[in-house]
């Protein structure tokens, strides 16, 4: 028979441990770079840009659309790489935690 009071104390405690996760993400950084390593993005898991390093090359007048479009790219890499992280701290916290249910992807919920 179908356990509805532990299925609510498996959700309650998922719920409580995603709570904690998500106050940890915070730390989680990502780097992303363009220009084969001439602009470099730091991001951090609230999704926010914390950093960005460009070479002196780049600081030229004439380049301005270059750089513009190089730091747009590093940015977009970051984003990806942290946005993985994320998932996979989310998906550790919660595993094994609550059934398998089919259409109840969690991971999607977080990214």
């Amino acid at each position: 028979m179908f356990d509805i009071m532990g299925m609510m104390g498996k959700v309650k405690e998922a719920q409580a441990k995603i709570k904690e996760t998500q106050a940890r993400l915070v730390h989680l950084t990502a780097e992303g770079e363009s220009g084969a390593g001439l602009v470099k993005v730091l991001v951090n898991g609230d999704r926010k840009v914390l950093k960005i390093d460009m070479d002196e090359s780049l600081l030229n007048a004439n380049d301005k659309e270059m750089l513009s479009d190089l730091i747009v790219a590093a940015t977009n890499k970051a984003m990806e790489a942290i946005d993985v992280k994320i998932k996979a701290e989310m998906k550790s916290a919660t595993e094994g935690m609550i059934p398998n249910i089919p259409g109840m992807d969690l991971g999607s919920m977080f990214g």
